[in-house]
């Protein structure tokens, strides 16, 4: 079990580098490492994919069940979906001329342009407390896009900021995020404990004091497109269905999330249904032929989809393979008694790995470690429980693949004619995280220790 978690963390390993050398081929990597990963599952059944109740099943049997969990469990399926119908309700959003029309208010009532992209950032974070981040991304694109192709500028690092600022604020509600309610599960939290608890501000307000940071930061970075203020004749709106749509699903999401019973894959299944149904109104409402409604779902950013399906496979197997609970072992001995040492490391370690590994999968393991490391210790849990969620939410912020959002809003721009370099991920990027991790961490340090 030892060489195979070695030669699974070194097909992780092989394929990050790969994809960071060679982003052209990104998919390619990630595909032929997730197939690497499956063939051994089906060769050593039970071995890194659990089979648990099935040890007199067939050798067969036993390599088609890794198989089958491999691709059913271990793949967000949420995720995929909900991308798949938000991209679709995004596209025909595009194509209603809403988002130019926006674009051309929010320059208009804005003392400058650095001010209006600030204001489409901000909204951004608005919109992800309550829907997934993907979603969010997706939703902002075509104003972002729009806003550029006004201010005739390359629109890189505005996705960028679309994305880190999705990640950021996702953090802050129980809806927001999956490691939110992961952790809401654990702590035993409900939604109102992540504004107020036990008496004290909660990890809503912490997460606001990083997005001011992060507004002023953006603020300034942007500040050289031009401090003039400029006027725009507004644009023609086609129609505004795909905007009801697209407030359709913004609320049903926020919706779906607080019903009490798991049902598994809704939210996807919501925003996919939304999907169809806005490509039939673009279809008979707009009188398209089925030529037009091909070329829109072939022109969808499928490349995304399957570096997505990559990237869930090989992590996933990490995660199965106990690679993620033997580091966190390690982690808790190294901390000792100390709570500044043991908030620092969590807290910066969660940053590190989670700007290269999913965030789920830590957080689920890492999660009882630092309830034991607090109870152990005297000390209030929720100081490194969120120091925790602070850091992997944040951590995948530092590079392009941390975050579905990353790798969603670098697909964006590729489709729009500008490759993302990893380097120009970086240069916007890690400032960024540094910044707004860092306040955030002050913060929850003078609210909790």
């Amino acid at each position: 079990m030892e060489n195979l978690k070695y030669i699974i963390l070194g097909i992780a390993v092989l394929m990050y580098v790969l994809v960071i050398a060679f982003q052209e081929k990104k998919v390619w990597f990630t595909s032929i490492a997730a197939a690497a990963v499956i063939l051994l599952g089906i060769i050593l059944p039970g071995q890194i994919f659990p089979i648990e109740g099935m040890a007199n099943g067939s050798a067969l049997y036993l390599r088609s069940y890794a198989l089958t969990h491999s691709i059913g469990e271990i793949i967000n399926w949420n995720v995929i979906l909900i991308y798949l119908g938000s991209m679709t309700i995004a596209a025909l959003f595009l194509y209603s001329n809403v988002p130019a029309r926006i674009a051309d208010s929010i320059i208009n009532s804005s003392k400058n342009t650095g001010f209006a992209i600030v204001l489409i950032l901000a909204m951004t974070g608005i919109i992800s407390i309550f829907v997934e981040n993907v979603a969010t991304v997706l939703v902002m694109a075509p104003i972002a896009l729009a806003l550029c192709k006004k201010l005739k500028m390359n629109p890189t690092y505005f996705m960028i900021g679309l994305a880190v600022m999705s990640n950021l604020e996702g953090t802050a509600t129980l809806v927001g995020d999956p490691p939110s309610m992961i952790f809401a599960a654990y702590a035993g939290y409900n939604f109102n404990d992540f504004f107020v608890h036990a008496g004290k501000l909660s990890i809503f307000f912490i997460i606001q004091a990083g997005l001011l940071v992060g507004c002023v930061y953006f603020y300034c970075f942007f500040a050289k497109i031009g401090k003039e203020k400029i006027q725009v004749e507004k644009t023609n709106v086609i129609s505004w269905v795909p905007f009801v749509i697209l407030l359709a699903m913004i609320f049903g999401l926020a919706t779906v999330s607080f019903i009490p019973v798991e049902l598994p894959y809704l939210s996807g299944l919501l925003v996919l249904a939304l999907g169809i149904i806005s490509l039939l109104w673009f279809h008979f409402s707009q009188k398209k032929t089925m030529k037009d409604v091909w070329e829109l779902v072939k022109g969808l950013d499928w490349e995304t989809i399957f570096f997505l399906l990559g990237i869930f496979v090989v992590v996933g197997a990490i995660q199965e393979i106990g690679l993620l609970e033997d580091f966190a072992l390690l982690l808790a001995k190294m901390c000792g008694g100390s709570e500044l040492l043991a908030y620092i490391v969590i807290l910066a370690v969660s940053v590190i790995i989670s700007g290269f590994v999913d965030n789920v999968p830590y957080i689920i393991a890492m999660l009882p470690v630092a309830g034991s490391m607090a109870v152990t210790m005297g000390i209030n849990k929720e100081l490194l429980m969120f120091a925790l969620l602070i850091g992997s939410c944040l951590g995948g912020n530092l590079t392009p693949f941390g975050a579905s959002a990353n790798v969603v809003s670098m697909g964006i721009v590729k489709k729009e004619g500008y490759p993302m370099k990893f380097s120009g991920w970086l240069k916007v990027a890690v400032p960024f995280t540094v910044l707004t991790t860092g306040v955030a961490a002050l913060v929850l340090w003078l609210l909790w220790a």
